[in-house]
């Protein structure tokens, strides 16, 4: 053999090994990108669901599960909304308060004598307005804060609220299709966790597979560079806040179905802290870009199943809401490492 010919012979010979190992490379990287920003909530939810499926009888049963998912289709609704907020670098904290203002309006329908399509239309309209138009506007157009803009708004919201109400629970008393949403099954599975599900694939195709998705996630990486790339900033954090208003409206149309009645006293406060535990659970990042709907599922199913164990353990409502708390504050801290690891 030449010199030359045992010259290329050594180069296939150091070059094919990485050639080789270039399919699991990739594979790997590909897996990272979608699982790893959650990997440690999936971690946790599966080490949970296991502890749970072990130590109490009733926590793998059909009932339950059911019970479970159906019982946080509003948080589930809401942490799909909020994703999109927090995709594109901000928050809003007046999901809970206009969740509970929907169910209202819905009652405020149906006691005028409107039809349930127009009263769910309006609850729906209401929420997808206030959202894109007042606090969207605002923030996108306006440059204002978005935690003191959603801040104002979230009490606005339930002030207006509990006027009207007087801050007492109003109960829906109208059976048939809006009876239903809440508590009627569809092959055998709850109406909500359907209507959850539909949000969800709804949501992942459009930040997955449409330039409107992949707008959120450059404004939210770097707006700057988002706009000299084209793209109408402010116009789409209207639409994303508009997204995160309709989406909490969704939830409080299914809410007030599922326990017929609109209860004002709660403000919601606690629904939408749930929701951004959920959401940066899931991995998405609070300062933008980063994250998406299929960690928003895993975040959404630990806090659920957390607190229905802690409830078959018959550990007191108000040391969940402690453990909701310290939830919260891991996902943020956890996500400032990740931040970090990133930079």
């Amino acid at each position: 053999m030449t010199e030359a010919g045992e010259a290329v012979g050594a180069a296939q010979a150091e070059t094919s090994p990485p050639a080789r190992r270039a399919v699991p490379v990739r594979g790997a990287r590909w897996l990272y990108r979608r699982v790893g920003v959650y990997a440690g909530a999936l971690s946790a939810l599966i080490v949970l669901f296991v502890f749970l499926a072990l130590t109490q009888p009733f926590f793998l049963t059909k009932a339950n599960i059911y019970n479970v998912l159906a019982g946080n289709s509003d948080l589930m609704l809401i942490s799909i909304a909020l994703t999109f907020v927090v995709l594109s670098a901000g928050f809003d904290l007046s999901v809970g308060a206009m969740a509970v203002a929907s169910g209202l309006v819905v009652y405020e329908a149906f006691t005028a004598g409107l039809p349930t399509g127009v009263a769910i239309f309006l609850a729906l309209l209401l929420g997808a307005v206030v959202g894109g138009c007042v606090t969207g506007v605002l923030i996108g157009w306006f440059k204002l804060n978005f935690f003191v803009v959603t801040l104002g708004m979230a009490s606005l919201i339930a002030g207006v609220v509990n006027v009207v109400t007087n801050g007492n629970t109003e109960v829906i008393d109208r059976s048939g299709f809006f009876y239903g949403i809440g508590n009627n099954s569809f092959l055998g599975m709850p109406i909500p966790i359907w209507i959850s599900l539909a949000a969800l694939v709804i949501a992942a195709l459009v930040l997955n597979h449409t330039p409107f998705g992949r707008a959120v996630y450059a404004a939210g990486g770097n707006a700057e560079a988002a706009r000299l790339a084209g793209i109408n900033v402010p116009l789409l954090l209207v639409i994303v806040y508009a997204i995160a208003g309709f989406g909490a409206a969704l939830a409080g149309v299914v809410d007030a179905s599922r326990l017929s009645s609109a209860a004002p006293a709660s403000s919601g406060s606690d629904l939408t802290l749930t929701a951004a535990a959920a959401v940066l659970l899931g991995g998405t990042s609070f300062f933008g870009g980063i994250g998406g709907v299929a960690g928003t599922l895993v975040g959404v199913l630990l806090i659920s199943f957390l607190q229905n164990g802690l409830g078959l353990m018959g550990v007191s409502s108000f040391w969940q809401g402690i453990v909701t708390g310290a939830v919260l504050i891991a996902a943020v801290a956890l996500d400032r490492l990740q931040t970090r690891s990133a930079s």
